[in-house]
């Protein structure tokens, strides 16, 4: 996914009120000033919100809108991570339609944002002649140890919502369909992915649960850059 417009360096004074950035821009003849950037992302943010580090916002195309930019990036490390929440869906959208999973390969309908069991929505449903494949998606930052060895976790925050879905696709594999549980790690400084029983114990159990249902479980890495992320490749489970 290529990011319409280019990007806008500054760096990061602080992230407040969830959805809110100060960041101060380094980039050209508004150099120095510092502006308040949208946060599309609930989460604690936990290792991807340092003061002082490198970010990188998109401007809003819209001239009506209050914000009129939107932080995508930080740098931790060596690694660039993305942090906006509202990409992850389109991203392997993108790549399923572009057939590089293999494991999602052969569903000739791709929907998004479709009603399921109980006041639900599953970001995406694949189908092929009735076959339906439930996919939901979650965003992945969080690596609390930078050692090249360590694992990017999964919640950085306890989610009641996650442990919902979960359940969703779980009841939809007792229904005779397939449903995937797809964890998207938008920073490539991961070589393997954990979930972080220590911050939320309800979901990680309900995962253990789910699995046992049949739902399936993915991870794949990104590769990152100023103009574009892209998907690379998966990531074993450590857990």
């Amino acid at each position: 996914m290529k990011f319409p417009d280019p990007l806008i360096r500054g760096r990061l004074i602080r992230r407040y009120k969830r959805f809110l950035a100060d960041v101060e821009l380094e980039d050209g003849a508004k150099a120095g000033e510092v502006v308040t950037a949208h946060c599309a992302n609930p989460g604690s943010m936990l290792s991807v919100n340092e003061p002082g580090s490198e970010v990188w916002l998109s401007p809003a195309r819209n001239p009506e809108r209050k914000l009129k930019f939107t932080w995508e990036l930080i740098r931790v490390g060596g690694s660039l991570v993305g942090i906006n929440t509202q990409l992850p869906n389109a991203i392997v959208a993108e790549a399923v339609e572009a057939g590089m999973f293999p494991e999602l390969r052969g569903y000739p309908s791709l929907r998004r944002e479709v009603k399921y069991g109980e006041n639900s929505r599953i970001d995406l449903l694949l189908e092929n002649d009735g076959d339906k494949c439930y996919v939901e998606v979650k965003n992945v930052t969080m690596k609390r140890d930078l050692a090249k060895d360590a694992p990017a976790e999964f919640p950085d925050s306890v989610t009641a919502r996650g442990a919902k879905h979960l359940v969703g696709l779980a009841n939809m594999v007792g229904l005779g369909h397939r449903a995937v549980m797809f964890y998207l790690v938008q920073r490539q400084d991961a070589k393997t992915f954990a979930i972080a029983q220590d911050i939320d114990p309800v979901y990680a159990k309900g995962l253990a649960v789910a699995r046992k249902a049949g739902v399936e479980v993915l991870c794949y890495g990104c590769k990152l850059s100023k103009s574009e992320i892209r998907i690379d490749s998966p990531l074993p489970l450590a857990f």
